[in-house]
């Protein structure tokens, strides 16, 4: 069996995907990266860019769970299409509004709070299209590769951002992306699903057993996305290993900023070094965790807390070339853990259930996007930078061993039974073992 990263664009569906992704990150980008000088030129306040932001982000807390449950009833191709049409026409409308200055603080927090709940349900729905053009063997592989194109359509869009407003103005950035959204959703049409695929999405038969469940009405709702991963104990063993790898050991612009500015006396460009050798990591460790093939859970929490160990030791660095030496498996051991744990949450979930096991999952992310700075931040006023990456990588390796030790202990000896009717057998008890 091939263990080539790059395996997954073997697959025709998923290179179109891929580059149709990455014309998508480069025109987000470099929206992104213009709105926020047009809300500094509009209001002259980083808190209003700031606000604009949390904007953007705050439907994802209250409406994934809603998002997730569409994506699961409506069909996939049809819902990525269409939520990327909307977001093309959200980036055109800015565009026309710049294009004639009839663009105020108003009217740019109402479109940036459509383009989040858009986002609620064009999230779900671009991630399990792309999940279902490689067979589940290559799941990690497209997951890195995805990784890869959206760092890359990042730098792309941050670099387009500058040349594009200095020749052809702010206007033509929005309605450049509106054009990058209007390509992915010529794409999607012309997907094919691969044979395999852990979904199955558009375009291929869906399992006997889920015909009943898309007649019957309650089978559908957010009540039992929630339920699935209430019940679900390696889930809800992710969600603890990310959300405290995500409050303590992941807010590197925050921690390390002040690390390299305070204790390490460098200044702006320092920090840019260490900037720059943290998205060097997480690229390679993109790359390694493309090679993976069956990740669990148990893999997430030893690289999780391999990289709280790591994160300890650079809060000790005696200085900046010390800590540029950590930094970088610093970031590979976290991309290749985001890597793994984005692969299980993926294909953890039976497929009629996966769009609201993602709204779950998105809302939880949006309470630890929020609430992890200023938590930590909390922390280094306490204890200062050294002292809340040290704290913070021993919080994070300490509680993560001990639940593993936990686990250990109370896993029953197995026991040979025979097999009665409705027993799980073979490939069916492997997916579902934590």
């Amino acid at each position: 069996m091939s263990r080539s990263p790059w395996r997954a664009l073997r697959h025709r569906g998923m290179r179109w995907w891929s580059l149709a992704n990455f014309v998508s990150n480069a025109g987000t980008w470099m929206q992104l990266t213009v709105q926020n000088l047009l809300v500094l030129q509009i209001t002259g306040s980083a808190a209003a860019t700031g606000l604009s932001m949390s904007v953007q982000a705050a439907p994802a807390l209250f409406m994934s769970l809603l998002g997730g449950a569409a994506v699961d009833r409506w069909p996939r191709k049809l819902t990525a299409t269409v939520s990327q049409a909307l977001l093309g026409a959200v980036a055109f409308v800015t565009a026309l509004l710049v294009a004639l200055d009839r663009l105020d603080m108003t009217s740019l927090m109402i479109l940036a709070a459509v383009t989040g709940i858009v986002a609620t349900v064009d999230g779900p729905a671009c991630a399990l299209l792309g999940n279902d053009l490689v067979p589940a063997e290559d799941l990690p592989s497209a997951i890195g590769v995805g990784a890869l194109v959206h760092n890359a359509g990042r730098l792309t869009g941050a670099a387009l951002a500058g040349v594009t407003v200095g020749f052809l103005g702010t206007a033509a950035a929005y309605a450049g992306n509106g054009l990058s959204f209007l390509f992915v959703a010529a794409v999607i049409p012309f997907l094919r699903p691969a044979p395999g695929a852990p979904g199955r999405g558009e375009g291929a038969a869906r399992p006997a057993a889920a015909a009943p469940r898309r007649e019957q009405g309650q089978d559908m709702t957010v009540r039992q996305g929630l339920a699935f991963f209430a019940r679900r104990p390696r889930l809800l063993a992710l969600a603890g290993i990310t959300g405290i790898s995500a409050v303590f050991g992941r807010n590197y612009q925050l921690t390390l900023a002040v690390l390299v500015t305070g204790p390490l006396a460098g200044g702006a460009a320092s920090f840019g070094t260490v900037s720059t050798v943290l998205a060097v990591g997480g690229m390679l460790g993109a790359v390694l965790g493309a090679r993976l093939h069956r990740p669990s859970v148990r893999l997430v929490g030893m690289l999780a807390a391999v990289g709280g160990l790591l994160q300890v030791v650079a809060g000790l660095s005696p200085s900046l070339a010390v800590l540029l030496v950590m930094v970088l498996p610093m970031a590979v051991v976290e991309s290749v853990s985001d890597t793994a744990g984005t692969a299980v949450l993926q294909t953890d979930p039976p497929a009629h259930l996966r769009g609201r096991v993602l709204g779950v999952w998105g809302s939880i992310g949006t309470v630890w996007g929020l609430g992890g700075p200023p938590a930590l931040g909390l922390l280094m006023e306490w204890a200062g930078a050294r002292g809340a990456l040290v704290a913070g990588g021993l919080l994070i390796a300490g509680t993560i061993g001990a639940g593993m030790l936990l686990r250990d202990r109370r896993a029953a000896v197995p026991v040979a039974l025979r097999p009665q009717e409705g027993d799980l057998t073979g490939r069916e008890a492997l997916g579902t073992a934590a």
